[in-house]
């Protein structure tokens, strides 16, 4: 499994443009892909311009297919020039039994 923290930092202007390309994006992930568990975009109260979205994928597999889809492709390209910084946090997770239960909670 990959588990990642994508920070993002975006340009104030075109933030209600990058939400909703960010909506279909995630939407369309977990909707079509069976390896994307989660694509879950939120942003600190504090600051809607620094967005969050907690990644995982059931394999490096279902990441590679991932970032290789059409709707991945067509977000990182509209999206690039809304972006002022992206930090890629990859992480461990600490109780993978508890964290599958969550989905099914839902």
């Amino acid at each position: 499994m990959i588990v990642r923290i994508s920070e993002l930092e975006i340009e104030p202007s075109w933030l209600e443009e990058y939400k909703r390309i960010l909506r279909e994006e995630a939407e369309a992930s977990v909707r079509v892909e069976p390896g994307v568990l989660s694509i879950f975009p939120m942003y600190r109260k504090d600051d809607p311009t620094a967005v969050r979205i907690l990644e995982i994928y059931a394999s490096p597999e279902a990441y590679d297919s991932h970032i290789g889809s059409p709707h991945f492709q067509k977000y990182k390209t509209t999206t690039q020039k809304m972006v002022k910084a992206l930090r890629l946090v990859d992480m461990e997770v600490i109780d993978a039994n508890t964290m599958a239960k969550i989905f099914v909670k839902m």
